[in-house]
């Protein structure tokens, strides 16, 4: 009965929400975006705008390259080529793909050098690394922890922890895994990881774009100061991130009695706008990139707009093992981590930042 209570409860969600203004000092919107590494989903949202600038539209085309590279053995992200090719001149990023966090051995590879492994318990001990459990695994332990620093490692690559950890990956345990792959830097190097991975089969991918407009949109009543909503004159931030969750799912907002879908409708007070421009770009996109579009998006009000706010959400992978910065992420009943910016005309911004119940409160 213990068994099938828990299954039933609603799984514990966290959201925080926030506010300031991108001229302060104090702002965190960058440190938030480029800590968020390992990002699958980016999505704006325009009020009264029918058409796209040029600028923002490069930079939406622009998000890409990304790499995908099958059955990668482990041990070639700790090689002393692969570190100072990659590593040591610009971020790089990597991600296994095809696994689920809570069942499989996941990998990631940071900017800063750190490589993730989550891995089950019988490979943990099998490659004889040094980790510590994760901290959902509950009473039985079933997951483990390894975190391993590239940049350390190659200060010394006859050091015996190199030894040991080359070892691992290459006698001990070997480990293979698809893998999504990102790299960015300064230079005209693009095709660099595609030579680099020449013998792996590596291949280039360009994020997916998809672009739309909305007509007669009913959109939520916003005040920059009033970050939860004022009765009768403006929406809360809990109340918008809902109805943003509906419009880029194009659910029907008219909450009609025989609309048996979904019976949501705008949060009020509302207004309605002539038109909407929606973009939602799917890949494996750098926070590199992200932090141009939302540059671009505070752009937007350096001249005259009818729109009062925009927004720009950014969804993580849900089965990346980190979700900020270091943070150990678990998927439980839905993986999510997420943030998303509410952009207002005066330059002050609303975030609001997501995770479930198998995740540490956001940073």
């Amino acid at each position: 009965m213990a068994t099938l209570r828990r299954l039933r409860e609603v799984p514990r969600h966290l959201l925080v929400c926030e506010k300031s203004n991108f001229g302060h000092d104090k702002s965190r919107h960058r440190h938030l975006v480029e800590t968020h590494y390992h990002n699958y989903r980016v999505s704006f949202l325009i009020p009264e705008c029918g058409i796209l600038s040029k600028e923002l539209k490069n930079l939406v085309m622009e998000t890409g390259p990304y790499y995908f590279v099958k059955n990668l053995p482990l041990h070639e992200l700790i090689t002393h080529e692969f570190i100072n090719t990659f590593v040591k001149k610009g971020s790089c990023y990597a991600l296994t793909y095809h696994t689920n966090i809570d069942e499989d051995n996941t990998v990631a590879l940071l900017p800063n050098g750190k490589l993730i492994l989550s891995l089950d318990k019988d490979t943990y001990e099998e490659t004889g690394l040094q980790g510590h459990p994760s901290q959902y695994s509950g009473r039985k332990i079933m997951k483990f922890i390894v975190s391993i620093d590239l940049m350390d490692l190659s200060l010394n690559l006859d050091s015996k922890k190199y030894e040991r950890v080359s070892w691992s990956f290459k006698e001990k345990k070997p480990l293979k895994f698809d893998f999504l792959l990102a790299w960015h830097h300064t230079g005209a190097e693009e095709s660099r990881m595609m030579s680099y991975f020449s013998s792996y089969g590596i291949q280039e991918r360009q994020p997916r774009v998809a672009l739309s407009t909305a007509s007669e949109l009913q959109c939520p009543v916003l005040r920059s100061g009033e970050l939860g909503g004022a009765p009768g004159a403006a929406c809360s931030a809990p109340e918008l991130l809902d109805w943003l969750g509906a419009v880029f799912s194009n659910a029907q907002l008219n909450n009609e009695p025989n609309n048996f879908v979904s019976t949501y409708c705008c949060p009020q007070p509302s207004t309605v706008v002539a038109k909407a421009y929606l973009c939602t770009i799917t890949g494996f996109i750098v926070p590199e990139k992200i932090r141009l579009l939302l540059e671009q998006l505070c752009r937007y009000f350096d001249e005259p707009k009818l729109a009062p706010w925009v927004t720009l959400s950014v969804q993580g992978f849900a089965d990346s093992p980190v979700s900020w910065r270091e943070n150990e992420h678990g998927f439980r009943k839905g993986g999510e981590h997420l943030y998303n910016f509410v952009i207002f005309n005066n330059q002050d911004y609303w975030l609001q930042m997501a995770v479930g119940a198998n995740d540490d409160c956001p940073p």
